[in-house]
């Protein structure tokens, strides 16, 4: 994956339970898109004894689409919030059609992208909870030939379901967030039966 290996303060990202630490590594295993830029920023101290956080931008012919975050939380003694010891908060933005934003059911949809993506990539999950924000806006007066914009914002965090033994495989998480994100921007899906070709460190789109 794109993300580079490297340990800010706060993010814990050498440190922490073994159980944290592999699960920070299986983030690094994910395989993304070429059009997804990612790597690891500083993660929040304050929310978890133990984070880690990835950011990413989807790029398409040196346009930038649309970004989006990705954080691990872990809590070793558990979270009743969070029904368990780890917590995944993710975020994705994405400029869309005015006509499109103006759309009553986009805010449903954009959860089913998630909801979808999570499922596709077999990110076994539960607790989930978020919110989806659509922007528009229009020029007036001395502005009134500018285009009018439009943007969707996703929020959302769920609790990754661990193994027998307490491990948690995040590639899953990763690749449905970055799958989130292109979808977001409207590129269409891969193709059943095609792989997509794990990003590279500085790759900005095809």
């Amino acid at each position: 994956m794109v993300a580079r290996h490297e340990t800010h303060p706060g993010n814990a990202a050498a440190a922490g339970p073994a159980e944290f630490r592999a699960a920070v590594e299986s983030m690094r295993r994910a395989s993304l898109r070429p059009e997804v830029f990612c790597e690891e920023m500083p993660a929040p101290q304050r929310i978890a004894p133990w984070s880690s956080a990835l950011s990413g931008d989807v790029t398409v012919d040196e346009e930038d689409l649309g970004t989006g975050r990705l954080i691990l939380l872990h809590d070793p003694a558990g979270n009743d919030a969070w029904d368990g010891t780890f917590r995944c908060v993710a975020y994705a933005r994405a400029d869309i059609d005015p006509e499109l934003g103006s759309d009553p059911m986009l805010a449903a949809v954009g959860w089913s992208w998630l909801v979808e993506a999570l499922d596709a990539h077999g990110a076994g999950h539960h607790a989930a909870s978020g919110t989806v924000t659509c922007v528009t806006t229009e020029s007036f007066g001395g502005m009134a030939d500018e285009a009018g914009t439009a943007q969707v914002e996703i929020r959302a965090s769920w609790t990754p379901d661990v193994d027998e033994d307490g491990g948690l495989d995040m590639s899953a998480h990763v690749e449905a967030w970055g799958e989130l994100m292109c979808t977001a921007v409207g590129l269409p899906p891969v193709p059943e039966g095609v792989t997509a070709i794990p990003s590279r460190r500085g790759q900005r789109g095809t």
